[in-house]
C-alpha cells in the first residue's frame, strides 16, 4: 500500500512517485503506473503529463483539471509567468484575470476561434482584448507542447481589434514648459531619456558604473536588448557624456550608484518619478491658463514621460540611427510608432 504522504496521497490509484535526491541538493522526481502483474511503466518527470497517460492506460479521461482551462491558467502562472519580466509578469497575470471569467471552466478542446472572437467584440476595452488574446495564444501554445492538448490554437486566424498608435509629440514650447517647473532630479531624468532614447524604467536604472571605454552600457528591461550608446565624440565627451558628468558632480556627496537620485540620494523608483512628474506637469499648466493659453495648457496636460522616447526619436534626421538608438531591429516600428513629426520636405521653389 502506497504511503500516505503530502507528497502522493492526491496521485490516482497505481500511480507512484519516484523521488531521488541530488548531489546538488536538489529531489530528482519521477511518476510510475503499476499495472496488474506488478510492471512498472514510467510516466515522466511531469506530474500532468504523468497523469495524462495514467488515463489513457485506465481507459479513462484524462482529469478534469488538466482539461479546463483552470487549471492550464494555473499552470502557465506557476511556470511561465515567473520566468518572464517583471512588467510582463504583471501585465500577464491581468490579462489573465480577465480570461478567467469567460474560459476557467471551458475545456481546453471545446474552446474555437468563433468563441475568441466573441470574446473580442465583448470586451470593451479593445487594445486591452488584442494583449489579452495575445496572452491566450501563448497560454494554448504552452498547453500544446505540454501534451494536454493536440488540436491547432483556435487564436491563430483571429482578427485583433485596430490598433491606432499613440501620436502625441511634445514640442519645445510643451518641453520647455514642464522641465522650467521640474526639480533637478526630474531635470536630470528627462535629459537622460532624451539623449539615450530609452524607456522610463530602463533610465531609472542607469548606474556610474554603466560607463564603460566611452559608452553607456544599456540593457533593455522589455527586450532584453544591449546597446552601447556613446558618451564621446573624435575623444572629447558629447552632450550625454556631459549630461552624465554633470549628474556625476551634483550627486558626489550620495553613496548611491544610480544616476537619477532624489535629493536625499535615494535612488529613483517610478513612483517618486511620477509624482515629481505630475507636479511639475500640473504647474506648468496652471501658469499656461494663467496666460489664457488654453491651447498650451492642453497640449501639458496630455504630456507623459513616456513621450519622450518618441521625441528624440522624432528629432533625429536619420531613421537608421532613430532606430538603433532605441533598440529596433526593425526600422519600420520606429518609423510607424516612434516618428511623430512630419517628413522634411523642400518648397516647390
Amino acid at each position: 500500500m502506497r504511503p500516505r504522504n503530502a507528497e502522493t496521497r492526491n496521485l490516482p490509484p497505481r500511480m507512484y512517485q519516484w523521488t531521488r535526491p541530488r548531489k546538488s541538493g536538489k529531489t530528482w522526481i519521477a511518476y510510475y503506473y503499476l499495472d496488474g502483474s506488478g510492471k512498472a511503466i514510467p510516466l515522466g518527470k511531469d506530474l500532468d503529463k504523468a497523469r495524462i497517460k495514467w488515463a489513457e492506460l485506465e481507459a479513462k479521461e484524462a482529469p478534469l483539471d488538466l482539461r479546463t482551462m483552470k487549471g492550464i491558467f494555473d499552470r502557465y502562472i506557476r511556470d511561465i509567468v515567473p520566468k518572464k519580466a517583471a512588467r510582463t509578469q504583471k501585465d500577464n497575470l491581468s490579462e489573465i484575470k480577465q480570461l478567467r471569467p469567460m474560459f476557467d471552466s471551458a475545456p481546453i478542446d471545446a474552446i474555437t476561434p468563433a468563441a475568441i472572437a466573441g470574446y473580442r467584440d465583448a470586451r470593451s476595452a479593445k487594445v486591452r482584448a488584442n494583449r489579452e488574446i495575445a496572452t491566450l495564444s501563448h497560454v494554448f501554445n504552452m498547453a500544446r507542447e505540454w501534451g494536454l492538448t493536440t488540436k491547432e490554437n483556435p487564436c491563430q486566424g483571429v482578427r485583433k481589434n485596430k490598433e491606432t498608435p499613440r501620436d502625441y509629440y511634445a514640442n519645445d514650447a510643451v518641453w520647455n514648459a514642464v522641465y522650467q517647473k521640474a526639480g533637478q532630479e526630474l531635470k536630470d531624468a528627462m535629459d537622460l531619456a532624451y539623449l539615450t532614447g530609452q524607456r522610463p524604467a530602463d533610465v531609472l536604472v542607469m548606474r556610474k558604473d554603466d560607463l564603460e571605454g566611452g559608452f553607456l552600457m544599456v540593457q533593455q528591461n522589455k527586450t532584453s536588448k544591449k546597446l552601447r550608446i556613446q558618451t564621446t565624440t573624435d575623444g572629447s565627451a558629447n552632450s550625454l557624456g556631459l549630461l552624465i558628468a554633470q549628474i556625476a558632480e551634483r550627486n558626489a556627496q550620495h553613496l548611491s550608484s544610480y544616476l537619477i537620485v532624489s535629493q536625499r540620494g535615494k535612488r529613483m523608483t517610478a513612483t517618486m518619478l511620477r509624482k515629481r512628474w505630475d507636479e511639475a506637469r500640473e504647474k506648468a499648466k496652471q501658469v499656461a491658463l494663467d496666460h489664457s493659453d488654453t491651447l498650451l495648457a492642453s497640449r501639458i496636460a496630455e504630456f507623459q514621460f513616456r513621450d519622450i522616447r518618441p521625441k528624440a526619436a522624432s528629432e533625429i534626421t536619420d531613421i537608421g540611427e532613430a532606430s538603433l538608438l532605441l533598440g529596433h531591429t526593425k526600422g519600420d516600428i520606429t518609423e510607424r510608432v516612434y516618428r511623430r513629426v512630419g517628413a522634411i520636405a523642400k518648397p516647390s521653389k
